[in-house]
């Protein structure tokens, strides 16, 4: 399968919904990918199965503060330096990429990084929609590390992280980018092709990229059972913000934490009250104060008349919305994982809530 210029905006679509209100901002990335397909036939998309046994996988995105991202601009090579640096460090060839994660512009820039690299990227990813911290991700759930770590940076710098546990590459990582503008490009340990099933989400780059084209296919201002049918979801409430509030969220190891922060939704038919509770992703959804809806499943917060879904940063009061509930993969609703990235491990405490027939 290729992905060529035809299918950018669709794909774009279905990874912002799977960034549950994070992930980082799509048109950047967006705006690459299509400079690279217009003078390319397409990036080749492989599944699993097609993969060689001993094939070398490596796990490539983008980490750090993502709105910098549109501000120091990449130039479409950064993964290209921390694969190279993986390669050095651990003497092996790379055979080709696989996303970190597919929510937000980490569904993009490895195919960005697959054309300039001219590697197949392989339809899957590392969490199945969009994750805060990198020991959250499905190899470290897996019991895999992720050391040696990669991360270069649009100045030019890379560091290679050689030896870790999934935390510490995680702290470590962030240590350097407050000091280094911001985000850097990703690279982690290559996986070989026999051990994917095991220790990723397999499909996903095709399914955001089916999942985009269905909601972009249902046009605008849909009714809400239009938008339920066309995702594969359930809408949770039809309304207006009328109150945003954020706050510092804990921290550790004496460093702050991601904010924290919640937004509440007047339902425009009922009157009744969603609140949303969030970090860099949407992980609570409350209906006049019980819990209706939460992570690992997707909450994605939607412009009321264009669909096109609205990240917690810049969500504000006024905004006419539409909230959705899509479905985790089973990988995380696995009751040996589910506690990994249930609300209480973002310090909430509540039961995982998630929608029926995925539990």
């Amino acid at each position: 399968m290729r992905i060529g210029l035809p299918d950018v905006t669709a794909l774009e679509r279905g990874v912002s919904l799977l960034g549950s209100g994070g992930g980082g901002d799509t048109v950047t990335a967006a705006a690459l990918l299509r400079e690279q397909l217009t003078t390319q036939p397409g990036a080749v998309l492989t599944p699993v199965c097609d993969l060689p046994a001993d094939a070398l996988v490596a796990p490539v995105g983008v980490m750090g503060a993502t709105p910098v991202f549109s501000e120091k601009l990449p130039d479409g090579t950064e993964i290209r330096a921390a694969v190279r640096a993986i390669e050095h460090w651990t003497r092996a060839s790379i055979d080709a990429l696989v996303s970190i994660e597919v929510g937000g512009l980490n569904g993009i820039m490895p195919l960005v990084a697959a054309l300039d690299l001219e590697l197949p990227l392989v339809d899957a990813d590392l969490c199945g929609r969009a994750l805060p911290r990198l020991n959250q991700f499905s190899v470290a759930a897996a019991g895999s590390g992720l050391a040696p770590a990669a991360l270069a940076e649009p100045s030019g710098q890379t560091l290679v992280i050689a030896e870790a546990s999934s935390a510490d590459v995680e702290r470590t990582a962030r240590s350097v980018l407050s000091s280094a503008g911001g985000w850097a490009a990703l690279a982690l340990a290559p996986i070989p092709a026999r051990e994917l099933p095991d220790c990723a989400i397999v499909g996903t780059m095709s399914a955001a990229l089916a999942l985009g084209e269905h909601a972009l296919g249902i046009g605008e201002s849909p009714h809400g059972d239009a938008l339920a049918a066309a995702t594969g979801g359930r809408v949770l409430g039809l309304g207006r913000v009328v109150e945003v509030s954020r706050r510092p969220g804990p921290g550790e190891h004496g460093r702050a934490g991601f904010g924290r922060g919640s937004a509440t939704i007047r339902d425009h038919h009922t009157g009744s009250l969603l609140r949303l509770e969030m970090e860099n992703e949407y992980l609570l959804a409350m209906h006049d104060g019980a819990p209706v809806a939460s992570t690992p499943d997707v909450l994605a917060v939607l412009d009321r008349r264009t669909c096109v879904p609205i990240p917690c940063d810049t969500i504000r009061a006024g905004a006419d919305v539409a909230v959705l509930q899509l479905p985790a993969p089973g990988f995380w609703t696995d009751p040996r994982r589910l506690p990994l990235l249930a609300p209480r491990a973002f310090g909430i405490d509540c039961d995982p809530i998630l929608l029926e027939g995925t539990r």
